[in-house]
């Protein structure tokens, strides 16, 4: 049931595509600073791997951006440097730092696109399949971060709560700029 003020399912659709699209893309340059920051340490290929997948996720909204006509986000300029200083940021205090952030994002991503999936309707099922399989992988990134010692960083629960946070507020901001 919608409300007065609530956007038009085209609208909504458009706003999922915008920000999953920026949210793609944000964890791709958090994973660039991050990468950048640990090269030859222990981590890097995991991270590298989560990469790799970031980037699989942010070509298949790019198809969609172009496919369905939506605009990307405004702020991709501000998420392209504040990607990256994130995670250059949280691996310059070591590795586990750098995995407590991926925990922190996962976190709020799993609800974000669990949110989504609940939305989509029928007639969107290959969306919301591609929603579901990179939510997957999303969680995927969540269990490896702690199998690395996420909970271990320093100031962990100060670093998780305030990355979440951090998320929350891109996601609210590009589903609407």
């Amino acid at each position: 049931m919608s409300l007065p003020g609530d956007p038009s399912p085209a609208d909504d659709l458009a706003r999922m595509i915008r920000v999953n699209h920026a949210g793609e893309y944000g964890a791709r340059r958090i994973y660039e600073g991050q990468l950048a920051v640990l090269r030859g340490r222990p981590a890097h290929a995991t991270i590298a791997h989560m990469k790799a997948q970031e980037e699989a996720h942010l070509q298949a909204f790019e198809a969609l951006l172009v496919e369905r006509r939506v605009r990307p986000t405004a702020l991709l300029p501000f998420w392209h440097v504040g990607g990256f200083l994130l995670g250059a940021a949280t691996a310059l205090m070591g590795e586990k730092a750098a995995m407590a952030c991926t925990v922190a994002v996962e976190e709020v991503i799993d609800e974000h696109y669990a949110a989504q999936e609940a939305r989509l309707p029928v007639e969107e099922a290959p969306l919301r399949d591609t929603i579901a399989q990179f939510r997957a992988d999303e969680m995927e990134h969540h269990a490896t971060g702690l199998e690395h010692g996420a909970e271990q960083a320093p100031l962990y629960s100060l670093l998780h709560q305030g990355i979440k946070t951090v998320t929350r507020t891109a996601i609210w901001l590009s589903t609407r700029l």
